[in-house]
């Protein structure tokens, strides 16, 4: 079953005969570090790979960003490369993810350049021959990243330790008690359980990744049960895992509408949806972003909500492990709170979202602080992209957004037909002005994640109770 190309990983599984289903595994390291890597990884990245299946993951609505992205002219972006980049996004933890026994990013790994006054230089370039701005001479001096020293035949967890994963990614650390655990999992006979080895390479590890998103029972699936993916985008999951108070119709702004951004969205008065909207290239730009943004970023947002599938439990299970089982605290945050690559983020951009910092220690570059012992001096990253564009796109531009975040360029006709196929008369349409801040950038982001109607759950308030999975 694994994929021969690949280094695999063998895994220890206890099946429950009776019903076929995986009741826990108890795999190597080398498989927790793949696991745990899932937090890093970009959705723009997780969209493309989804594609391989013979039957891709829906997820949300984030599906169609990416499909827009493609669609978008390359004339209308504010240099070719942000189409790439949002296409392809880097993920700011690829010199760890590259060190994976499975790698699940075919991306090429970065290269980082400095010019050769490097004791002096404060700045870094992913392009070599790229002009040096303090000395004024090319930067084709290629630097390594420096990776903790305690990280030797490991990639995020230290040691050997033995976890417990279970059927739905939740990581049983080893000192909870054999009774809690068998307790936990409803082993009682032991006669019905059957203990399985497994292999497993790449092409079953990116299953278990698109597989946590949309099923309860990942390892089973993936491990027991191959089947077609289910998709992420039924009316069942609207506004489940959405806790974020956000503006809606008829009410007061809530502070200052300075550094907000302005949309138009034209509402159907009798069904209380959202047809469309009209917005400009800032908020095009801050639905774009999405794709850039690591999956356990979308995760820490979304607090505790239920989700279709189990990803979340993963999440929560690291973030319970409380880092003791990490090579360092540098290693857990970049599980739990993922950053962009510089570059990827830009001026005014609502999420709140970090960018990595780098820092040159001993003529050795490194993202982590705590192996710098003196005051650390960050390193100034550029590259093609302005650090003053105000998004990927250029302005002044219109366009159309559709409620299932459909992206394409203003057009009256393409606004009947928008109307035409929601069955919603012109006479049945009214503009509404609402005003997008942080709060509204959140719930956006997670209801694209999560259902096909983004703008009616985040803005009408008749849909916006959160409403749990039965």
């Amino acid at each position: 079953m694994a994929d021969k190309s690949t280094n695999n990983i063998e895994l220890k599984v206890l099946v429950d005969k009776e019903s076929n289903k995986v009741i826990f595994i108890e795999p190597e390291n080398d498989f927790v570090d793949v696991l745990f890597s899932f937090m890093t990884i970009p959705m723009g990245t997780i969209i493309r790979l989804a594609r391989k299946h013979s039957d891709p993951v829906v997820i949300g609505c984030m599906n169609n960003l990416y499909a827009s992205v493609e669609n978008i002219d390359e004339q209308k972006f504010w240099i070719d490369i942000c189409k790439d980049m949002l296409l392809h996004p880097c993920n700011a933890a690829d010199h760890h993810c590259n060190l994976l026994k499975l790698k699940l990013d075919d991306a090429e790994p970065r290269r980082y350049f400095m010019c050769w006054y490097t004791s002096s230089c404060k700045f870094l370039s992913y392009d070599r021959n790229t002009s040096s701005p303090c000395h004024g001479g090319v930067m084709d001096r290629e630097k390594s990243l420096r990776l903790d020293p305690s990280q030797v035949g490991n990639v995020f967890v230290k040691g050997e330790i033995r976890f417990t994963v279970t059927d739905d990614l939740q990581v049983i650390p080893p000192i909870a008690s054999t009774n809690y655990v068998f307790t936990k999992l409803d082993v009682m006979d032991v006669d019905a359980t059957e203990e399985l080895t497994i292999n497993i390479g790449t092409v079953e590890m990116l299953n278990l990744l698109m597989t946590s998103l949309v099923s309860k029972t990942p390892l089973t699936e993936t491990l027991l049960k191959p089947k077609q993916e289910p998709k992420l985008s039924s009316s069942k999951i609207i506004n489940q895992a959405i806790h974020i108070e956000s503006q809606m119709f008829g009410d007061p702004m809530d502070g200052d509408e300075e550094g907000k951004i302005s949309v138009k969205l034209v509402v159907s008065k009798s069904k209380k949806m959202v047809c469309y909207a009209e917005a400009g290239e800032d908020f095009v730009s801050l639905l774009f972003s999405f794709l850039t943004l690591p999956l356990g970023f979308i995760l820490k947002n979304m607090k505790d909500g239920s989700l279709r599938g189990c990803i979340s439990h993963l999440y929560k299970t690291i973030r319970d492990l409380d880092g003791q089982y990490m090579i360092s605290n540098h290693h857990n945050e970049m599980i739990l709170d993922p950053k962009l690559v510089p570059g990827f983020c830009y001026k005014n951009s609502l999420l709140g979202i970090e960018e990595t910092s780098y820092y040159l220690v001993n003529n050795m570059l490194t993202t982590d602080r705590s192996l710098i012992s003196t005051e650390p001096s960050q390193l100034k990253v550029i590259g093609k992209k302005d650090d003053s564009a105000l998004g990927f796109l250029k302005g002044p531009a219109m366009f159309v957004v559709t409620d299932n975040l459909v992206v394409r360029p203003i057009s009256r006709i393409l606004e009947l037909h928008i109307l035409k196929d929601l069955n919603v008369p012109v006479t049945d349409i009214e503009d509404q002005i609402v005003h997008v801040g942080k709060k509204e950038a959140l719930h956006l982001l997670l209801s694209s994640f999560l259902c096909d109607s983004v703008l009616t759950n985040t803005f009408v308030a008749d849909l916006r109770e959160p409403k749990q999975e039965q």
